[in-house]
């Protein structure tokens, strides 16, 4: 497995190419220009940008926004380390900069870094509630440019839908082929001529691409890029009415957030999601979702009453649900159900319900069995049946390596200090040296 995650700060300062001691330097340096002293080391800058190391006090945070150059107004709204360079917000919806914000997206592909952020919650809910309040712009298209013939849009959305639709093993080698249709559509919007329905196909197509390219970095842990890929895909999805997949983006937008272990953003951004869709299946995976984040915020009443309704509204779902929901299922429901009862604290049922749950299956959906096999490691391990819990997460961890996504190999890396005093059980020495390999 490549690097960890950079720190938000420690990428601000590639950014700005600047050293730890340097950033140190440029504090001091600072603080000396509002008539005052700040004793900051290289030391201290390193302390920062630790994995859950204390935010810097507000003076030091103005400090540092001196050096980096950004407007100290931004600091407290956003809050640490959001508002640091390379964290910067999307732009807003309603504004007609959907082409602005697609290629936004792509230009945060270029960094290639390892994040361990998505979108500021701030940011997250002014999105979501512009998605829910604001009705989308007709889309112009370029007044010199070449015509689109509806038939190559025809043959860009089947070769697109195949794509998107392969099995997990199989999608890890389509990234290259992603970004040059994203590229391709993207150009078209910004230099073609079209009509209003061939528009709407293509900004359709451009939100199921930068959906899809966002989860590709998700799951390689570009945490900040899969944000603005999702925000763009958000955009595109306004601009072409389609409220169901608007929708689907900001379950992804809210599921990034759970998986990052901010609970409360992705309860507000689900609640604007459900506001606007309509397709039972869709409202399902929103409810469940939600029932995850209210399970992690600590609130086992509204979390059952959200596990409820996700159970209704898939019993009363459609043959033909939106495609970014369609491989949802009672495997899903059984899984996530178990993993909030983990967190909820009820550790048995949880087990009983996510075994079902995997039991329930596709093969296809590796990378979902990964998350679900780690859900069960995990409760196996609360239950102190330390050996079958080490063969699961073994499992997990192998297969995680097979599809390529790091994010699910750290899901298990970060399970392993658990077996750290379990030793001796068969299988738990084979499980350490396998995550300290990968790490």
């Amino acid at each position: 497995m490549d690097a960890f995650p950079q720190h938000p700060l420690a990428l601000a300062r590639s950014l700005h190419g600047l050293s730890q001691n340097g950033l140190a330097e440029g504090i001091k340096e600072a603080a000396r220009r509002r008539d005052r002293r700040a004793g900051t080391t290289k030391q201290q800058v390193s302390v920062w940008e630790r994995p859950g190391a204390r935010a810097p006090d507000p003076w030091y945070q103005l400090l540092i926004a001196d050096v980096f150059g950004i407007d100290s107004d931004l600091v407290t709204p956003l809050g640490w380390p959001y508002w640091l360079p390379g964290n910067e917000a999307p732009v807003p919806l309603g504004t007609g900069a959907t082409v602005t914000a697609l290629r936004e997206a792509q230009r945060r592909t270029m960094l290639n870094r390892r994040t361990l952020l998505g979108l500021a919650p701030a940011t997250l809910a002014a999105l979501a509630q512009q998605w829910a309040t604001l009705d989308p712009a007709l889309a112009a298209s370029a007044a010199n440019g070449q015509t689109v013939a509806p038939e190559f849009v025809t043959w860009l959305e089947t070769s697109v839908q195949h794509l998107t639709t392969m099995a997990t093993a199989d999608r890890q080698h389509t990234a290259q082929l992603l970004d040059s249709y994203y590229d391709t559509v993207v150009g078209l919007l910004e230099n073609a001529r079209y009509d209003e329905a061939t528009g709407t196909r293509l900004h359709v197509l451009a939100s199921a691409l930068g959906q899809t390219i966002g989860w590709h970095r998700f799951d390689h842990e570009h945490h900040t890029a899969a944000g603005h890929y999702w925000s763009a895909a958000l955009h595109a999805a306004h601009q072409a009415g389609d409220t169901d997949r608007g929708a689907g983006v900001l379950a992804d937008l809210a599921y990034q957030s759970i998986w990052l272990g901010q609970a409360a953003p992705a309860i507000d951004v689900l609640d604007y999601a459900l506001k606007r869709t309509q397709d039972p299946t869709a409202r399902s995976l929103l409810h469940l979702r939600k029932a995850r984040a209210l399970a992690m915020n600590g609130e086992p009443r509204a979390c059952r009453r959200a596990l409820d309704a996700a159970e209704h509204a898939l019993n009363t779902g459609t043959a033909t649900p939106p495609a970014w929901c369609s491989w949802m299922s009672p495997a899903d429901l059984a899984v996530d159900s178990g993993r909030c009862l983990i967190d909820l604290g009820e550790t048995r049922p949880a087990l009983n319900q996510i075994t079902q749950g995997v039991a329930l299956l596709p093969i296809s959906r590796n990378k979902s069995r990964v998350v679900f096999l780690a859900y069960e490691a995990e409760s196996l391990l609360d239950q102190s049946e330390i050996d079958h819990s080490a063969s699961t997460a073994h499992e997990a961890l192998t297969l995680a390596q097979q599809i390529g996504a790091s994010r699910c190999v750290r899901q298990i890396s970060d399970l392993a200090p658990r077996f750290t005093p379990h030793r001796q059980v068969p299988g738990v020495e084979q499980l350490l040296h396998s995550v300290r390999t990968a790490a």
